[in-house]
């Protein structure tokens, strides 16, 4: 399980430190892709091929499963991590999620997420206003 929260820089050349305690759970090899909300989702690959097989089951008959598809599939890559624990991420990816210098890393259950450290702080923001509100909406889970 990811969890916790990180900060690094992205360098020029767009290779980012992967926080030493995910390096283990991501493995060598990994998918990232272009997450919801701009930033960028991270996978171990066991979870990427669990998240394709379930992206698998929507119907190619719905519009906004067809362009949700696209969208997740497009942007997806496999990362290998450098001996510096760093990966590169791509310029498509860095330009969606607008990486610049700063950026923090979080640790999300099956995943990780990259985020610039403005968009993501705006977003925390934000939702710390309304935590407990979106607490009660998921009252139904036990959380």
């Amino acid at each position: 399980m990811f969890m916790g929260e990180y900060q690094h820089n992205i360098d020029t050349k767009g290779r980012l430190i992967v926080p030493a305690k995910f390096r283990e759970q991501l493995g060598e090899m990994f998918v990232i892709t272009r997450g919801l909300d701009r930033c960028v989702f991270g996978y171990p690959m066991s979870e990427w091929k669990q998240v394709e097989e379930k992206l698998k089951t929507l119907p190619l008959t719905k519009k906004d499963a067809r362009a949700f598809t696209r969208f997740f599939f497009s942007g997806a890559t496999e990362c290998e991590l450098d001996k510096q624990g760093r990966i590169n991420i791509p310029t498509p990816l860095i330009q969606y999620a607008q990486l610049e210098k700063e950026c923090v890393v979080l640790g999300v259950s099956n995943r990780i997420e990259i985020w610039s450290k403005d968009i993501w702080g705006e977003y925390f923001s934000e939702s710390e206003e309304s935590f407990a509100e979106i607490a009660e909406n998921l009252i139904d889970f036990d959380l």
